[in-house]
């Protein structure tokens, strides 16, 4: 018997179809996976019900049926860093991610992502991120435990009551400081960039010099008051100092294989903010550094 996946599984809730069977009816829907991969899959029960139940390959297909299966990726890259704890009570955990490392299974990474780690390390099936930040980004994660408290921390990042604090390399940018960037960034092209453009702001930045870090390098500090996509790269590339090692903005480079020796100059420094629960002020600080 195969082990138990540690990768939390995707969903699916059936759509729409006259398909005979369910395998029928998922590859309908996943054309650019072929019958085989979901042979197996049903074979190796992993495809299941919303009860965690194996269904079988030849089931009836059944329109509005929740399904959970277990992405795989032949070949996954491996990312030779490791994540830190910061936290861990019976409601948070807090990691330090480190660069190229996803939050949660996404593209040609399953098993290599910080979620999928953090099950593994802690055993902690409930585990569910609260925020998010890219792949090429590191920096602090909050995650939570326990299901029952997970919508009072949720509540804390649309309501504006969490302070994340970044850190970030890029060229001097000249001027006052504190400065203000408010834009409106939309999705771009294509799909993965955004972009910004002409319209009411959806999105501001507050931006402040630390010192210097080199030769007409800057070390500064982002605080997004909002919560875009690619913001704080965004902004900084359209004032024209893109962050170090930007492979998105303010071009798109060629794609390549990950430069382990050039990571994106961006850290989410700290997170800061009044627990829910008990009203007491938390603070919490990556050990990591740039440059």
């Amino acid at each position: 018997m195969s082990a138990a996946p540690t990768t939390p599984p995707s969903r699916l809730q059936l759509p729409p179809g006259t398909w005979p069977t369910l395998l029928d009816g998922v590859c309908a829907h996943f054309p650019r996976i072929p019958r085989e991969t979901w042979q197996s899959r049903f074979a190796r029960g992993r495809v299941l019900d919303a009860d965690g139940q194996a269904l079988s390959a030849d089931a009836r297909y059944r329109v509005g049926l929740e399904i959970l299966y277990f992405r795989e990726v032949d070949d996954e890259p491996s990312i030779p860093f490791e994540e830190h704890l910061v936290h861990l009570d019976a409601h948070l955990l807090i990691a330090d991610k480190p660069h190229f490392l996803p939050v949660t299974p996404a593209g040609s990474f399953v098993d290599e992502t910080l979620l999928s780690r953090l099950r593994r390390r802690t055993g902690l099936d409930t585990l569910v991120p609260l925020h998010r930040i890219d792949r090429d980004t590191a920096g602090l994660v909050m995650f939570s435990v326990e299901p029952a408290t997970r919508a009072r921390y949720q509540a804390l990042f649309p309501e504006r009551r969490i302070d994340k604090g970044y850190e970030a390399l890029a060229p001097a940018l000249e001027g006052r400081f504190p400065r203000v960037r408010r834009s409106r960034i939309v999705r771009g092209e294509p799909f993965f960039r955004m972009a910004e453009t002409p319209g009411d702001a959806n999105s501001e930045t507050r931006i402040e010099v630390l010192g210097g870090a080199g030769s007409g390098i800057r070390r500064y500090r982002l605080q997004p008051v909002t919560g875009r996509k690619h913001q704080l790269r965004v902004h900084m590339a359209a004032l024209g100092v893109p962050i170090l090692n930007d492979r998105l903005y303010p071009w798109l480079q060629a794609p390549a294989d990950d430069d382990f020796s050039r990571p994106l100059q961006l850290l989410a420094r700290s997170l800061c903010f009044r627990d829910p629960l008990d009203g007491r002020e938390r603070r919490f600080e990556s050990s990591l550094r740039l440059g």
